[in-house]
């Protein structure tokens, strides 16, 4: 993927988790794909902290370095039987909103940096293990 998919991909990713904690945007309004997005993603979001909140209660991130490696080894594990659909790339972005709401809970601040950095290992993800599969399957529009 080239550098421009890369930053349009953080872009959604970015965009996404400003959605996630209702922070103003700070940069300029969500494309038409990045609020189709958060229409589906969030509630798939909220799905998932409610199944998962006895264990989400005793997940600690101490830091977006954590968050980093915990948001890999568990994309790892879901895409490991190398299907990918629109479904699980979804999940790449809910997974990367669970893990920003940790945060607050562990005492780190969210600042700009901090949604850029998870945005950032949120959109690495998806260049390296969906990308391809995303361009061949009619890309974000």
């Amino acid at each position: 993927m080239t550098a421009y998919e890369f930053m349009y991909i953080h872009s959604l990713a970015e965009n996404y988790l400003q959605y996630v904690l209702q922070a103003p945007a700070f940069e300029s309004a969500p494309s038409k794909t990045s609020r189709v997005l958060q229409r589906v993603a969030f509630p798939i979001q909220k799905e998932v902290e409610k199944k998962l909140k006895p264990f989400l209660d005793d997940f600690h991130v101490e830091s977006i370095d954590t968050a980093r490696i915990i948001f890999n080894q568990v994309m790892e594990k879901e895409f490991e039987d190398g299907i990918i659909n629109w479904g699980r790339i979804v999940t790449i972005f809910a997974f990367g909103g669970v893990l920003l709401k940790k945060l607050p809970q562990e005492q780190i601040a969210l600042d700009v940096g901090a949604y850029k950095q998870v945005s950032s290992f949120v959109a690495e993800f998806i260049m390296n293990n969906t990308g391809e599969w995303i361009r061949q399957n009619g890309g974000w529009v």
